[in-house]
């Protein structure tokens, strides 16, 4: 599944707040609280409490940071799903403008009632994305402190 918004602002603005995933908590509703319990260079691990459906998800997941490229590819390696993995994108977009990307790929785990609970978790998954990069949107468009 993948998820995308235009921001104003160039790609490298855009990723610092990603990068800067303590922070989110302060600004997107469904992240309850993120911990990041190791960084090595590029490389940072964080545990996860979040929200699907009002209902908490935990999680821990390596992230790696390419700075370069301005991406984030993430996967859990622990957690309440079966696999949770993607990545964020941050690509100039016209004129001072930057296309976010998200991509998500997930397995619930319960393969005998998969084929009624997907769709609905694919759907609520995306509105999640949306709302993730709707916060982001908003905490982009804050004027820079000093």
């Amino acid at each position: 599944m993948l998820v995308e918004t235009v921001v104003i602002g160039p790609p490298e603005r855009a990723y610092r707040l990603a990068q800067d995933m303590e922070s989110y908590p302060k600004f997107m509703k469904d992240v309850i609280s993120l911990k990041v319990i190791e960084r090595d260079g590029s490389i940072q691990v964080s545990e996860w409490v979040g929200r699907l459906q009002g209902k908490p998800l935990r999680w821990t997941e390596r992230d790696e940071f390419d700075d370069e490229r301005h991406t984030i590819t993430y996967h859990q390696i622990a957690g309440d799903l079966k696999k949770f993995e993607g990545q964020w994108r941050f690509e100039p977009e016209g004129q001072g403008q930057t296309r976010i990307s998200l991509s998500v790929d997930f397995d619930l785990g319960i393969p005998m009632i998969s084929g009624l609970l997907d769709p609905v978790a694919r759907l609520v998954v995306k509105r999640n994305c949306e709302d993730m990069l709707a916060a982001m949107q908003r905490q982009l468009a804050l004027p820079l402190e000093g």
